[in-house]
């Protein structure tokens, strides 16, 4: 785990109002590595916005008007999985596997984003489908 990471997961287990305010200032910054379309930083980023949205109240709804900003690059990579025909992907053991990284944060993001956060994720991402409504 990188020094980033592990300070934004100390200060998310800290959980006063002003450090996850801190967190979310950091992680906001940090949205553009999604941008990188690196696999690895992808899935860093997607663990640290599922704990940051888990981690108090009103942050997974404070991230709504930032959907614009990330969920174009969540889309290009959600169908995205690894065809190995007969051999192993140990990435899904892992925890590693983008696409599925990528389907549970969307998923994460409509359970705490409150009411209009499906609405915002389907006009971004028209083949997702909602975990809540079914």
């Amino acid at each position: 785990m990188t020094p980033n990471r592990t300070k934004v997961y100390a200060k998310l287990k800290n959980r006063t109002s002003s450090s996850v305010l801190r967190v979310f200032t950091i992680c906001w910054r940090t949205v553009n590595a999604l941008h990188t379309k690196n696999k690895s930083v992808m899935v860093s980023t997607l663990k640290v916005i599922q704990q940051l949205v888990k981690s108090g109240d009103m942050i997974g709804e404070a991230l709504v008007p930032y959907y614009r900003q990330i969920l174009p690059v969540l889309n290009m990579f959600k169908e995205k999985n690894v065809n190995c025909g007969d051999g192993i992907d140990y990435s899904q053991m892992r925890g590693e596997n983008l696409a599925d990284m990528i389907n549970e944060t969307l998923e994460t993001l409509e359970e705490y984003g409150g009411e209009d956060a499906f609405i915002n994720i389907k006009y971004l991402i028209p083949t997702y489908e909602s975990c809540i409504m079914n």
